[in-house]
């Protein structure tokens, strides 16, 4: 199903602000590596939003996450504060991990071994 234009507009506004919270915090510097909000999608009906997070360097990325989420409500107060004349309700917000980067990085290593293989074959 597509997103409507209201979702997209109040998911553009979420991720605005919480990136804006997140460095205020120091919550997006986790276990020497870097956490940032991938995406924010919001339900049709507007009441719950999930944010994406990717892990950059990160050791263990479910602590990272647990981390943010343990501080969950601070961020929900924060963020209600910053978009309370734009919205009636705040949305439930829902942290998951993003593997994006991690895939990313997955697959350039299978394409950098097959062009490491093709060279060899090529040498031979």
């Amino acid at each position: 199903m597509q997103e409507g234009k209201r979702q997209k507009q109040i998911a553009a506004l979420l991720n605005e602000e919480l990136n804006t919270i997140f460095q205020r915090l120091g919550l997006n510097m986790i276990e020497g590596g870097m956490v940032s909000i991938s995406s924010v999608k919001v339900t049709p009906d507007l009441l719950e939003a999930r944010i994406y997070l990717s892990f950059f360097q990160t050791k263990n990325a479910q602590a990272a996450l647990k981390k943010v989420e343990d501080r969950s409500w601070e961020i929900k107060k924060e963020l209600a504060a910053r978009v309370a004349k734009q919205l009636r309700r705040m949305p439930e917000l829902r942290y998951f991990h993003d593997d994006t980067l991690d895939y990313v990085f997955k697959m350039e290593e299978v394409f950098k071994k097959i062009k490491e293989d093709e060279q060899k074959k090529e040498e031979e």
